[in-house]
């Protein structure tokens, strides 16, 4: 009988196949140990990229980068989606950001100065730049078109922008950056980050990263905490604001100055942010006396909320007392029969033949039918003072507590500027120079409720966290 046993193979041959085992191995091992570096040198195409230039030498008060984004895909871009850094080394101080101008609109753009975990030697900090859902979508192959931003230290000294990643002197028209970095739904999909990772670069995607989009903003809002580099910072013009120059009242006339209005930073900001300072000096003198004014170059305000959060002052901060200097935050527009004003005027020291410290609440009918409220009382220090205007009766409060309320035919009949100055009532003494700071951490304006304090407050401190510095949604 024939045996039923398999025949056994031969070693050889099973020996083999072994070895063709193990060549696969190795072969499959060593491709996946070069596929990050074919990778990198065969990488995917870009979904979107970044274009950068800038006018600013190395040395400079500001860096002023300009950035485009190019949807480089087949598919809509909502720039919702999408959020930029910009890498820099730290000089020393604390930084801040504004946009200047955007053709999607400051008012869609929030941004954020953050400090890197792992500092490398290029960069050690960077700006975010996010964008609301208001910022639109661009198309396949369409651009975003030029975000001019600045970035600076809060006490303004001169940066050196030298060993900055992102900062490229020679790129004085749009160029593509990889230095700029953009991410897609937080993962990274332009740019090299500072410590040399690629959009995909070892062959998985990169991990959740960037923040997610800025917040959407309400229509009929304005919001502004002043990060801005001085008077002549073009950001205040493109923002809608005025720096007086002009001749004329009240006060000491033809005395208005830029000189006088600044930016500091400031501890008890919002954000340890900066400030709007308004000095007014003098040494007694028209000849040698200045005075500061900030005012919207609008006029759209008019029904709604409006808020500022002021320090007052009872001592001049170099000199003498006794000035009858008015601080104030008030809001005027229209002319004859639509003639319209409320006032905030803080006086310290009096004036018009009457003492103080006092708080004048006045609201005008024309330019000489008014009705106002005194508050004998020091307001030195920081006060948010909030004026609603509903169903046409007007009311002013000072931290949640009302002040003054009127209503009738002294209620605002056209639309307004919004406005705050300092100012000389007169000069009762000449005895050496002196100057008179009021400061200005916000405005908030809402023309579609008349708010609580507790509301106002809610809504200025989550702009601020979301890193909305300014935006106008009232036109």
């Amino acid at each position: 009988m024939a045996s039923t046993r398999r025949r056994q193979q031969p070693r050889r041959r099973v020996w083999a196949k072994v070895k063709l085992l193990l060549l696969v191995a190795v072969v499959a091992a060593g491709a996946t140990a070069l596929y990050p570096l074919w990778k990198k040198a065969h990488p995917d195409p870009p979904e979107l990229t970044v274009r950068y230039r800038t006018a600013t030498p190395a040395t400079a008060p500001a860096a002023e980068p300009s950035l485009e984004i190019f949807n480089e895909s087949k598919k809509a871009l909502p720039l919702s989606e999408v959020s930029l850094r910009y890498y820099f080394t730290a000089d020393g101080g604390s930084y801040a950001f504004n946009c200047v101008q955007a053709a999607v609109g400051c008012s869609r753009v929030a941004g954020s100065v953050v400090a890197l975990d792992k500092p490398a030697k290029s960069a050690d900090h960077y700006l975010e730049i996010r964008f609301s859902a208001g910022a639109g979508t661009l198309r396949p192959g369409a651009n975003s078109r030029g975000i001019d931003l600045q970035l600076y230290r809060v006490d303004h000294k001169e940066l050196d922008q030298s060993d900055d990643r992102s900062f490229d002197a020679g790129k004085t028209t749009y160029k593509e950056s990889e230095k700029v970095t953009a991410y897609k739904r937080g993962i990274l999909a332009w740019g090299e980050e500072p410590d040399g990772s690629t959009p995909g670069g070892d062959g998985k995607p990169a991990a959740p990263d960037a923040a997610g989009p800025a917040p959407g903003v309400p229509s009929g809002v304005l919001f502004d905490d002043f990060h801005y580099t001085g008077p002549k910072d073009p950001a205040l013009f493109k923002h809608g604001w005025l720096v007086r120059t002009s001749d004329g009242g009240p006060g000491i006339d033809d005395t208005w100055s830029a000189d006088g209005v600044t930016f500091p930073g400031e501890k008890d900001a919002l954000g340890a942010g900066q400030v709007l300072n308004l000095r007014a000096s003098t040494d007694g003198t028209k000849a040698g006396t200045k005075q500061a004014s900030l005012g919207s170059a609008g006029r759209e305000f008019t029904s709604g909320t409006y808020a500022a959060r002021i320090h007052f002052s009872d001592d001049p901060t170099t000199g003498r007392n006794g000035d009858h200097v008015n601080q104030t935050f008030y809001t005027i527009g229209g002319k004859g029969p639509t003639y319209s004003e409320l006032d905030n005027e803080y006086l310290p020291n009096g004036g018009w033949g009457r003492f103080g410290p006092k708080l004048d609440n006045v609201t005008w009918h024309t330019v000489q039918d008014r009705v106002y409220n005194t508050t004998l009382k020091s307001l030195a220090g920081w006060h948010t003072v909030v004026m609603t205007v509903q169903d046409g009766v007007v009311t002013y409060r000072v931290d949640g507590r009302k002040i003054y309320r009127t209503s009738g035919k002294y209620a605002p009949r056209a639309g307004m500027s919004v406005n705050f100055n300092t100012w000389f009532i007169d000069l009762p003494f000449k005895g050496g120079e002196r100057a008179w700071d009021m400061k200005v951490d916000w405005l908030y304006y809402n023309s579609q409720d008349a708010l609580s304090l507790e509301d106002v407050d809610a809504a200025v401190k989550d702009y601020s966290t979301n890193g909305m510095h300014y935006f106008n949604t009232t036109s």
